[in-house]
């Protein structure tokens, strides 16, 4: 009921009645918490009379054990506020926190529409992080590809192609939606604030295209560890002709002297 732009941050889908008052008291549209609850479906955006409603996925990379896990994030927001539902406790958002923590006057002074440009852009931006971490690793296999081809190597390209492919599966979807966004006409979307929302579209084309070409990059990879693999065989095949060369005479020789008759 206030004035003020109020961020409401949802962790864990668990309860479903508290979520349900939660839908309740803010008269959400009868198709937006099933949306919600829906965490394996593809990201999208629609426009209900009270809420506009976006869900994406949010990729994060634990340095600790050294895996990249993805997680669905909903919003949804009106004239005064924005609700994000998250799947568990941690999330990308500190920057845009410290923001409004340090009184930055556009995004204090802003709507929720461009509260949600804001997180949006900022999990697009962890994308590419996340990308470029993983492309780092990636770029290493170069160097252990010309001095150690064997077994491990393969291993290290299967796990980084399986782990770029899990990446993609997120982000093309939500190339889509952002482009959908973008096009959105909703009266919670402001004019002025539109531009932002068609400048999230060349972010997501950056992202999608830096994690195709890691993928392309693995592709290579793969293939010059076989073609080497193949040249080793070749040399292993050269030695036993030459020796075949060598000893077969010998062998037809020592077979005809060898017979038991005149």
């Amino acid at each position: 009921e206030k004035k003020t732009v109020t961020w409401l941050n949802i962790d864990g889908l668990h309860n479903i009645e508290i979520l349900q008052e939660i839908g309740e008291e803010f008269n959400f549209d009868k198709l937006i918490l099933p949306d919600v609850l829906e965490t394996h479906s593809r990201p999208k955006v629609g426009d209900f009379n009270n809420f506009v409603f976006i869900s994406l996925k949010m990729i994060q990379y634990s340095e600790e054990k050294e895996e990249i896990t993805v997680e669905n994030l909903s919003l949804v927001f009106n004239d005064n506020m924005l609700i994000s539902f998250q799947e568990k406790k941690g999330d990308v958002f500190n920057p845009v926190r410290n923001r409004i923590k340090n009184h930055k006057r556009i995004l204090r002074s802003s709507r929720p529409d461009y509260l949600a440009f804001a997180l949006i852009d900022t999990i697009i931006d962890h994308y590419l992080y996340v990308l470029g971490l993983l492309g780092e690793k990636i770029e290493s296999v170069d160097d252990l590809l010309i001095e150690h081809p064997n077994n491990s190597v393969i291993d290290q390209i299967k796990s980084y192609k399986k782990e770029i492919n899990y990446i993609q599966k997120g982000i093309k979807p939500a190339k889509e939606m952002i482009l959908a966004l973008s096009k959105l006409e909703s009266d919670f979307i402001h004019k002025k604030n539109r531009i932002h929302f068609k400048e999230l579209v060349n972010n997501m084309n950056q992202a999608f295209e830096t994690a195709d070409s890691y993928r392309e990059l693995l592709s290579d990879q793969l293939n010059v560890y076989h073609m080497m693999i193949s040249s080793r065989l070749n040399d292993i095949m050269k030695f036993l002709t030459i020796f075949s060369v060598i000893f077969i005479p010998l062998t037809f020789i020592a077979g005809i002297y060898g017979t038991n008759f005149d």
